[in-house]
């Protein structure tokens, strides 16, 4: 049977046509790739809506074939518009929380029930901490009825430690789509695609580092334009990616209209003045490009910088404030 590795930005990295027993597993494993029991299938973890790791590809196919596998590779690197994968994100996600929220019920359930096994087991027990009578014909029911009560109130608390992680795991899912939608979050994801836009562009472009400066010389590294397929895919990236950083703004920018995120920069907070990150209020030092240094602690001489984007709240020097 062959074995055909898919890519698409809908179903991410995918291999289809194994069996269990068939040796793969190892082999796929070596390679980057994990087993998705939703699917049944082995694929490259987070490759949806993402260009495809032709070196993992490549280096799992090369692997197969050496194993004597028939190996066939169909790779689409087309990419989706960002609010449709956005859409089936968050349906992907509300669906898990759904899951996990029915699994959390049934967990409470199955906990319930082995608590009300324990209580009856626990009620079987002679009353009254009464000693075992050794040789007497009542002795096999009291170790036995002692016995049950024990595993029966193991099993009670072993059913209510897995409700509540299911509970607990069904939680985190719901808030999955609240927290990605968080103005801060949203900042960070911007500033992080861009810092990786500005490093494929230099690798697109050809760029010089600079190694070590002497009186005498400067040594730089150069690194010319990339070429070939090595240079498609970095071109692909920039512009999957240049929509990503669109779509993300334009998120941002709507929070700061409504209020939901805050507008601070160089231009709005002086040195002197206090800012309120997380739940404490701070005198501002130094008003940087992308942050402020803050005083840490009253009578404290070392500062921490605190993004723009993570102040929630600000006071013109002078003010009072109270802390949180």
């Amino acid at each position: 049977m062959s074995i055909e590795i898919t890519h698409t930005a809908a179903e991410g990295t995918l291999v289809h046509g194994t069996t269990r027993g068939d040796g793969t597993n190892t082999i796929l494993k070596t390679a980057g790739f994990r087993w998705f029991r939703t699917v049944g299938a082995w694929g490259i973890p987070s490759s949806r809506d993402r260009q495809p790791n032709l070196g993992k590809i490549e280096r799992a196919a090369a692997a197969l074939r050496a194993a004597g596998h028939p190996v066939s590779v169909d790779i689409d690197s087309t990419h989706r518009c960002v609010a449709d994968a956005e859409a089936d994100r968050t349906q992907r996600q509300e669906d898990r929380a759904d899951a996990l929220a029915a699994k959390a019920d049934r967990r409470a359930a199955a906990a319930e029930t082995a608590w009300e096994a324990g209580a009856r087991a626990s009620a079987a027990v002679p009353p009254g901490g009464e000693p075992i009578k050794i040789g007497h014909h009542s002795e096999q029911r009291h170790r036995k009825s002692i016995e049950r009560a024990q595993e029966t109130l193991g099993r009670a608390v072993q059913a209510t430690d897995a409700a509540t992680e299911a509970a607990r795991r069904a939680q985190v899912a719901a808030a999955g789509t609240a927290h990605r939608h968080n103005p801060v979050t949203v900042k960070n994801r911007i500033d992080k695609l861009e810092a990786e836009q500005r490093a494929d562009e230099r690798t697109r472009d050809g760029h010089r580092r600079v190694v070590a400066r002497t009186a005498n010389a400067t040594y730089v590294d150069e690194f010319g334009p990339a070429t070939g397929t090595y240079r498609e895919q970095i071109l692909a990236r920039i512009a999957q990616r240049a929509d990503e950083i669109t779509y993300w703004k334009d998120i941002y920018a709507a929070q700061q209209t409504a209020g939901i995120a805050t507008s601070f920069g160089p231009d709005t907070i002086a040195k002197g003045d206090r800012i309120k990150y997380r739940s404490g209020w701070y005198p501002v030092v130094r008003v940087n490009a992308k942050t402020v240094s803050v005083q840490s602690a009253p009578g404290e001489t070392w500062t921490h910088k605190v993004p723009y984007h993570e102040i929630s709240d600000h006071r013109p020097g002078g003010s009072q404030v109270h802390s949180a």
